[in-house]
């Protein structure tokens, strides 16, 4: 006899829905080549694409891309980029291929990808997707011989945060939220197919060494590490001006409550005359007195945003530094010897 308690597995699979953690991102090497060349050929100009793909357990598989038209500032001319979008997905579902937004993708100049235009981006695609990532791809950082490609998407965490629009410094301690907790990096796995990685094998050259092991033996970085410097030097100047906001935030606040201290002090002095007088108190509480109107605390996100930022190109100049220093002594030992 069966047991009626028991349910199939489409049942289970319609009523509960297991959240799996996203763990890998999986892309294919047209995609990645897609990428590349639309973000090298308007370089330093920014461009984004979207990302087409599917949704698999712990893997998000992005199998297909598209570039989007240049924005501009004009509504009926991002009208038109949204129509275009929609055209490119029907074309695509007629044709039999991915038409699953899973995501975009966008060019950076040095790592200047974490902006709040970025983090409002996600915020609108998780409204229709549960989990989109976001393909960060620097041609500069490249040009080093490195393929600068990163996967982010938000924390849940600090989406939860955001949505409550409430970055004060109690709120942060409360969630146990840090700069270092409002992006995640997701691995990168690049997938071909066996015939295009059969069709590869035959392409390649009879010698192991690729422009790409050329690239990476350039003496030469003193550009990149100049600007590297300057966006550093002006994301400093950017935070010591937040650090400004909120020491006169608690110079207000220390000032509002020496004023409150002496309000309440004089309208006790006055309450005890009364009380001997034979009077009513007067309250001790006046919302009616701009002394007691609360002071609103600065936003600490863009902060956070601007520290994000410093520690990327920190990494950036300490991985071209070593780099640099292990050619000019792998130079020195050549010409030595």
């Amino acid at each position: 006899m069966a047991n009626p308690m028991a349910r199939s597995f489409l049942q289970v699979a319609a009523t509960e829905e297991v959240a799996t953690p996203l763990r890998v991102v999986q892309i294919e090497g047209l995609v990645i080549l897609k990428i590349i060349k639309h973000c090298k050929e308007f370089s330093p100009a920014l461009v984004t694409g979207q990302l087409l793909g599917l949704d698999v357990g712990s893997v998000l598989e992005v199998t297909n891309c598209f570039p989007f038209p240049t924005r501009e500032e004009d509504e009926e001319i991002e009208a038109d980029g949204a129509n275009y979008q929609l055209e490119m997905m029907r074309c695509l579902r007629e044709v039999n291929v991915d038409n699953n937004t899973v995501g975009w993708y966008q060019s950076t100049f040095l790592g200047s990808y974490q902006t709040v235009e970025l983090i409002e981006t996600f915020m609108n695609y998780q409204e229709n997707i549960r989990r989109c990532v976001c393909i960060i791809y620097d041609p500069s950082r490249s040009n080093q011989g490195v393929l600068a490609l990163k996967a982010l998407k938000l924390s849940d965490s600090f989406m939860e945060l955001y949505r409550s629009n409430n970055f004060t410094g109690e709120k942060l301690r409360e969630k146990n939220l840090s700069w270092v907790d409002i992006f995640e990096e997701i691995p990168i796995k690049v997938s071909n197919s066996a015939l295009i990685s059969a069709f590869m094998t035959e392409l390649e050259a009879d010698s192991p060494v690729t422009q790409c092991d050329y690239d990476r033996l350039q003496l030469p970085a003193n550009p990149f590490m100049e600007r590297n410097v300057e966006f550093l030097i002006e994301c400093m100047d950017d935070l010591s001006v937040e650090q400004q906001k909120f020491q006169f935030y608690y110079r207000s606040l220390t000032r509002q409550q020496a004023q409150q201290q002496a309000w309440l002090q004089k309208r006790r002095t006055e309450n005890a005359m009364r009380k001997a007088a034979g009077e009513e108190p007067l309250p001790e509480e006046d919302p009616t007195n701009p002394i007691f109107k609360p002071l609103p605390e600065p936003s600490r996100l863009d902060s956070y945003l601007i520290t994000n930022q410093i520690a990327n190109y920190c990494n950036q100049i300490n991985g071209v530094a070593g780099q640099s220093f292990n050619k000019l002594h792998l130079m020195k030992a050549l010409h030595d010897g």
